[in-house]
């Protein structure tokens, strides 16, 4: 069974006026990731919403802005992509989806074996929950349209590092 989980597609990142946006990429980033997310729910398969959540003083604001506070109106999903019904969102505070939170307890209960990732920031947050997910013997996928980053390069480079080293499946 699959899985897409659906990782920081927040104001912080996506609006032009978010702590850490991504950039103009941001537009067709949120129409590539619809398509996947239209892909899943019309073949009944989990999607799993991924979501920075802060708190005030937390230790990563040390190498990036503060963002994607709790309770504040940047770490919310963008309004396009708005989770459905019954569909989960799991709130984490470091790179991987996986450090800290209940992701691989909820994705082996539902005996999901494989995930597809889409959302930002492909050489952050993409890149170590990949790393993550493969040295807990998850299949993984990633559409390279569906994946984004603030730095072309490092996009680039997160989808060849995932790729060759982690065995990721890039479409």
């Amino acid at each position: 069974m699959k899985a897409l989980l659906v990782v920081d597609m927040l104001v912080d990142f996506i609006d032009p006026k978010g702590a850490l946006y991504i950039g103009s990429v941001a537009e067709s980033l949120v129409d590539n990731v619809r398509k996947r997310l239209e892909k899943y729910r019309s073949s009944g398969d989990m999607v799993i919403y991924i979501c920075d959540r802060h708190v005030e003083d937390d230790r990563e604001f040390e190498m990036f802005p503060p963002h994607s506070l709790e309770e504040a109106a940047g770490s919310e999903i963008v309004a396009s992509l708005a989770p459905r019904e019954g569909e989960r969102i799991i709130p984490k505070r470091r790179f991987s989806a996986f450090f800290g939170t209940d992701l691989d307890l909820t994705l082996r209960e539902k005996g999901i074996n494989e995930i597809e990732l889409a959302g930002c920031v492909t050489n952050i947050c993409i890149l170590y929950t990949s790393a993550d997910a493969r040295a807990l013997n998850y299949e993984v996928t990633a559409h390279k349209n569906a994946v984004a980053s603030f730095n072309p390069e490092a996009h680039q480079f997160a989808l060849q590092e995932m790729e060759k080293t982690l065995g990721v499946n890039i479409l």
